[in-house]
């Protein structure tokens, strides 16, 4: 789980949707490794890797951002301007999650949804990547843009819609380029990603997720670091030559299997 949770996270195919199916098909009944708060706390792991593979921007920015804020200035550095492009682009995934945590973690976590969810989310990548402009790189996304590509994200909490799908295809549709809109995508990651994990680290803490174990969330978050890694360079890499079709066609294909699964047709 911890290996799905690392190639998911960063690929734009939903990690919280296979990490609902996986146990399904392992015959894993333990409640917790179910849980929204299991996949969530083994992000720890894919946090790492954004800390680690972006650490060069982060030395940047975070001295940056701070300076804006003691300044009360961005001074036309482009360095303050992304660092609170990223601060206001994290506002809506945030609101969303502290006040919709538990409709998330109770509600809507089933195949059903997930398959729906693979299948718009495929639609709008695949028409992000046809009517975005994508020619504008990073240093050109305004304000008003970020905070919309950070409310699409926040829609990232209904399972299978995929954070780094649903960002990646804001930023398509507010005209990035393929990479400025992955790169945009993986270093706003990171600050909801810190939030949702020290919430739910706090849970753990206070004893409110049942079951909860140790050692599998320690093998998880490694195994979640290591493929994190290798699935942010990849994507990287990929996209700068290569269109997102891949991905849709991926969504389709596992949206199909997760009906046959949830139908019985597949047992």
């Amino acid at each position: 789980m911890g290996i799905v949770q690392g190639l998911t996270e960063f690929l734009p195919i939903s990690s919280s949707g296979h990490l609902i199916l996986v146990p399904y098909r392992l015959g894993c009944t333990d409640p917790f490794l179910q849980s929204l708060a299991f996949s969530v706390v083994i992000s720890a792991g894919t946090l790492a890797a954004l800390l680690v593979y972006f650490r060069k921007d982060w030395f940047r920015l975070v001295p940056a951002g701070l300076a804006a804020i003691r300044d009360r200035s961005l001074a036309g550095d482009p360095d303050r301007r992304l660092a609170w492009l990223i601060a206001i682009a994290t506002i809506p995934a945030a609101i969303a999650g502290f006040f919709l945590n538990g409709f998330f973690e109770d509600v809507v976590r089933t195949p059903g949804i997930v398959a729906v969810m693979l299948l718009v989310g495929a639609a709008i990548l695949w028409l992000a990547d046809r009517v975005g402009a994508r020619v504008h790189q990073l240093a050109a996304l305004t304000f008003p843009k970020a905070l919309a590509i950070g409310a699409a994200q926040a829609l990232a909490l209904i399972p299978g819609v995929s954070r780094s799908g649903i960002s990646i295809s804001a930023g398509l549709f507010a005209g990035l380029d393929r990479e400025g809109a992955a790169r945009f995508s993986f270093l706003m990651a990171t600050p909801i990603t810190a939030l949702a994990l020290a919430f739910e680290t706090v849970k753990l803490i206070r004893g409110d997720v049942a079951g909860a174990s140790l050692a599998p969330l320690v093998a998880g978050t490694v195994a979640a670091f290591i493929s994190g890694m290798l699935a942010i360079a990849v994507l990287l890499r990929f996209l700068r030559s290569n269109p997102t079709t891949i991905f849709v066609v991926y969504r389709l294909l596992f949206a199909g299997l997760i009906v046959v699964w949830w139908l019985g047709l597949g047992r």
